[in-house]
């Protein structure tokens, strides 16, 4: 798959908007300013395919980009405080609307920011993912930022983190880098098996 090929397709901020579920999707989610759009543009290889913002809360719509057969589908992200609760709502039933619609998604990647352990809200949509069936991995994103005894820390904590919070399913977990490249190869090889 020719990953520099992805063009930007549609930006949708109601379920109603949604199109139809014509091909594969990869659906990435995470909470704002996790760096899904850094994580897009480096799998693509193209430095704004995705907006990239420094402040969270910027993605309030699901945006489609298109590669050859397939969908990259970046969901807005959650978890910002900064919002109001109509945009809170609103957010809410975009996302729910978007599982709930048996549309063609073959993967959900779930980016965790790796200098931190997981929020309530990331072990919310681990939950819902695993309770769903939906088949998923974890991108821990910002791998850059952290030495090397730091790096090793978070990556041994996190599975425990996961366990504590009753989520005990064995999950890839891939440490991402959009400064070094870390991960890319392996983010790509998963996305190609899963449309297979």
């Amino acid at each position: 798959m020719v990953f520099e090929k992805a063009v930007f397709e549609s930006s949708y901020g109601t379920f109603s908007q949604l199109p139809e579920s014509d091909f594969p999707e990869i659906a990435f989610a995470g909470r704002s300013n996790v760096g899904k759009s850094s994580l897009l543009n480096k799998l693509t290889n193209r430095k704004s395919l995705a907006r990239v913002s420094s402040s969270p809360g910027k993605t309030t719509t699901i945006n489609f980009f298109g590669v050859e057969n397939i969908k990259l589908v970046d969901l807005p992200g959650y978890g910002y405080a900064k919002v109001s609760r109509a945009e809170k709502l609103r957010w809410s039933e975009l996302m729910e609307g978007y599982f709930s619609s048996n549309r063609n998604i073959r993967l959900v990647i779930q980016l965790i920011d790796m200098r931190h352990p997981p929020t309530e809200n990331d072990l919310s949509m681990l939950s819902f993912l695993l309770n769903t069936g939906y088949p998923f991995i974890i991108v821990l994103t910002k791998s850059d930022k952290l030495n090397k005894t730091e790096r090793e820390k978070r990556l041994s904590l996190i599975g425990s983190e996961l366990e504590e919070a009753g989520i005990k399913e064995k999950i890839r977990i891939i440490p991402f880098s959009a400064v070094k490249g870390e991960g890319v190869d392996e983010i790509k090889e998963i996305i190609e098996n899963s449309v297979l």
